[in-house]
């Protein structure tokens, strides 16, 4: 199974490039990924023509599953109506084979911090409890990223429910916001987060990027970053779930 990963399109920012854009969808098409995961801020300020750009993106990646949540900017302007519009739910579940996946919002409108909340522990438990491979997806990151200042807006509650994922067995945990491609191990879980995709916001030499998770038999994976300008591919992770 291949999984294309990518976070914080931001259309509507005047930094969204155009270029890389295409290139992404160029690569998309050409990687042929079974299932495109997207962790949220498609939109930079959640106006109705930002979704509808950002829509028309979405639907021109060429991938029979897509799975998407909100991030803090897509849920301004009361955006998070417009995202429930667009993309029927904040909290997609997908099955394929043995594998389930689970979509979080960790967004609060108007807001940039991120929250989980109690109630969600229990959807969450409930769709991936009796999985053998499981996956949860979010906008907020739930540890610290190198590279990117002072901390900020990791989810108030990412303590608990880091505990819940690692009682659960997750494994693989994907989430963007931060602009900065890094890579986490904790108590075995596979912690993934993504770049901007398509903006030219980033930090000193990273470049745009997306990644792309392939699962094999016996649950060996390979992830791999690549350029959204230069196409060059990093490998961040080659070993077992």
């Amino acid at each position: 199974m291949i999984i294309a990963h990518l976070s914080d399109l931001h259309f509507g920012m005047p930094e969204y490039v155009e270029e890389l854009g295409n290139n992404v969808l160029k690569k998309i098409k050409e990687i042929k990924p079974e299932l495109i995961i997207i962790t949220g801020d498609i939109t930079n300020c959640g106006y109705l023509e930002d979704y509808e750009k950002a829509k028309k993106f979405i639907d021109s990646l060429e991938s029979e599953r897509k799975l998407i949540v909100p991030g803090n900017h897509d849920v301004r302007n009361a955006g998070y109506l417009l995202f429930e519009e667009f993309f029927k739910t904040r909290y997609p579940v997908m099955k394929i084979g043995n594998l389930k996946i689970v979509g979080v919002d960790s967004s609060e409108p108007d807001l940039d911090d991120g929250h989980i909340g109690r109630s969600t522990y229990n959807f969450v438990r409930k769709e991936l409890e009796e999985f053998p491979l499981k996956m949860v997806i979010l906008h907020h990151h739930l540890v610290p990223v190198p590279g990117t200042g002072r901390e900020r807006n990791i989810p108030m509650d990412a303590a608990d429910f880091l505990k819940l994922l690692s009682e659960l067995k997750v494994n693989l945990v994907l989430w963007g916001h931060k602009h900065v491609p890094w890579f986490w191990k904790l108590n075995g879980i596979l912690m993934i987060n993504a770049g901007t995709a398509t903006t030219r916001r980033t930090k000193a030499r990273i470049e745009a990027s997306f990644n792309v998770i392939k699962i094999e038999e016996r649950r060996k994976i390979l992830i791999k970053r690549i350029s959204s300008r230069t196409f060059k591919e990093e490998i961040i992770y080659n070993g077992v779930l």
